[in-house]
């Protein structure tokens, strides 16, 4: 499985209606175009982390890929009043937002 992280800023009593967008979101094709099997939520002390599982690691390329869906533009566009960038002066697109991975363990 690969996962990405993102990390943004959020205001903890915005994480209702960034769930709700999500949960529509959701609901529809869109995770199953984009290759997501699995997208988590999470906040703590104004940072916003968004943790997306997917089968192979492609999901990435199928998420650039779907950047141009009205579906992905639309939640992307509905999110902004919600999150903000982690540091406003070096993001260009959510790639820019992705923590890295140093370590892992599995069984």
């Amino acid at each position: 499985m690969h996962s990405t992280l993102i990390v943004a800023r959020m205001r903890p009593a915005d994480a209702e209606s960034v769930a709700g967008l999500f949960d529509a979101f959701d609901r529809t094709e869109m995770p199953q175009l984009m290759g997501t099997r699995r997208r988590q939520l999470f906040s703590y002390r104004g940072l916003y982390f968004h943790l997306q599982d997917f089968d192979d690691a492609e999901g990435g390329q199928r998420i650039e890929d779907a950047k141009s869906d009205p579906r992905f533009v639309r939640i992307s566009d509905d999110l902004k009043p919600f999150i903000e960038a982690y540091d406003p002066a070096t993001w260009r697109s959510p790639a820019d937002a992705m923590a890295r991975r140093f370590y892992t363990w599995g069984e």
